[in-house]
């Protein structure tokens, strides 16, 4: 296995210093603001509003649209928009488009109160949800399309750097704010952060992106069904005709459920046991994120020198044997010092883990096809975020935390023996070259 000296991670770290690089950690602070914002601070919300935790777990079926994007991934690909397209390009149109929902959902979001009408609240998270998960369909598409097959790596890591800053602005940035200002102040503030993303997409060059076959001979019906086969069927075929892609996709539903099936409690957690909503969002939503970024620039070095598949597995087995760390502080109480050492282990495993399993998606698209594949592959993820992990509300009803926790635990040995399965039976092509290099 190659070395890893000093000097070996530090010229694999110039790559960071790349322009295009820097649009895509921008674009990734675009696609992590709202994130939060529909889940885990507004539990916090849910909370305080008297939701019952059954509900609260309930509520992260508003996210579905993150586990059905694949649907009009397609259309997303290679479907323009009127006039805005021939302006600023595919992948920038859609991307203006699905900013400017964001943003008018979290203000929609302000405007309501769950105590008093909690059907509002949902119908505007699921636009929010259906706007974000479009434009995380066009980033997946852009960052593809824009890096080399050597800086997937790196452009996970520096995604990852993005979407985690913005957790830090949407998790502790909201928790402290709203109480100081209260909860609808809070979320216009969100909404008028989106901005550094929709400036983003329209001083960033638009990639280059392959174009359909020249169709202006044929009839309307033609080209209906010309475009049907390429931009709807073509990706499914070609990905579903690869070996090993019912296992893949299995893995890919399984590998986050141990971290899933309790994010939507983990802020119910913390009020339960005591923390305050300052304490959470310092030490859980800041401090915690800045390890989980020291943990999404280590995974990106890492899977230049280890490879994909070997630094997925690191993450699998860690983020499953990290949720025993919450049964201890279960244990323990509302001790900011030892929450501070669970969230350093477990946010620094969350951070290399995503930064690989994001290189890992990456590494299985076919650039004729980034958008949809990468729609599919990331669709899959989400079941367990959403349809799996809607019960985790329900669980933490029916036991203790520690149980619960030791249950969650659990949950992450399939993602494990599936990518075992995998790593022996259907290695990527770089994992593949690695074997054959000498030494």
């Amino acid at each position: 296995m190659t070395g890893l000296r000093l000097t070996d991670w530090i010229a694999a770290s110039r790559v960071y210093l790349q322009r295009r690089l820097i649009i895509i950690f921008l674009l990734g602070f675009a696609a992590g603001l709202p994130y939060l914002l529909m889940f885990g601070t507004l539990t916090a919300w849910l909370s305080q509003a008297g939701i019952d935790k059954t509900s609260i777990g309930l509520f992260v079926l508003t996210g579905t649209a993150f586990t059905l994007k694949f649907l009009w991934a397609p259309l997303v690909d290679r479907l323009p928009i009127p006039v805005l397209s021939k302006i600023l390009g595919q992948r920038r149109s859609w991307l203006v488009v699905a900013q400017v929902v964001c943003m008018s959902s979290l203000v929609g979001i302000a405007l309501s109160d769950p105590a008093v009408s909690l059907a509002t609240t949902v119908w505007w998270t699921v636009i929010l949800a259906f706007a974000s998960a479009t434009q995380d369909i066009v980033i997946d598409a852009y960052r593809i399309e824009t890096l080399t097959e050597n800086e997937q790596g790196a452009g996970a890591a520096v995604y990852q750097l993005g979407y985690r800053l913005a957790l830090i602005a949407a998790g502790a940035g909201a928790l402290i704010l709203a109480d100081v200002m209260g909860w609808m102040i809070t979320y216009i503030a969100m909404a008028a952060l989106m901005g550094i993303g929709l400036m983003t997409t329209l001083f960033s060059p638009e990639p280059r992106h392959p174009v359909p076959q020249d169709d202006d001979h044929l009839n309307r019906m033609a080209r209906y069904t010309l475009w049907l086969k390429e931009s709807v069927v073509a990706p499914f075929v070609e990905f579903f005709s690869r070996p090993g892609a019912i296992a893949i996709l299995l893995f890919v539903v399984f590998y986050k459920y141990a971290d899933g099936i309790w994010a939507a409690m983990a802020n119910p957690f913390y009020l339960e046991l005591g923390f305050t909503l300052t304490e959470i969002g310092v030490v859980s939503k800041t401090y915690g994120v800045v390890m989980t970024i020291i943990g999404s620039v280590l995974g990106g070095v890492m899977v230049l020198r280890l490879g994909i598949l070997k630094s997925v597995l690191f993450g699998a087995v860690s983020m499953a044997l990290t949720n025993l760390l919450y049964a201890g502080l279960a244990l323990t109480g509302p001790s900011v010092p030892v929450l501070m050492a669970v969230i350093s282990i477990e946010n620094l495993a969350n951070g290399i883990g995503g930064t690989a399993f994001i290189a890992y998606l990456s590494s299985l698209c076919n650039l004729a096809y980034t958008a949809t594949q990468y729609a599919l592959l990331s669709s899959f993820m989400n079941v367990a975020r959403t349809f799996l992990a809607s019960g985790g509300g329900w669980l933490a009803d029916q036991v203790d935390w520690l149980t619960f926790f030791v249950l969650t635990t659990v949950a992450g040995i399939p993602s494990v023996l599936l990518l075992l399965y995998l790593i022996k039976r259907f290695p990527t092509h770089t994992e593949m070259a690695r074997k054959t290099e000498p030494g």
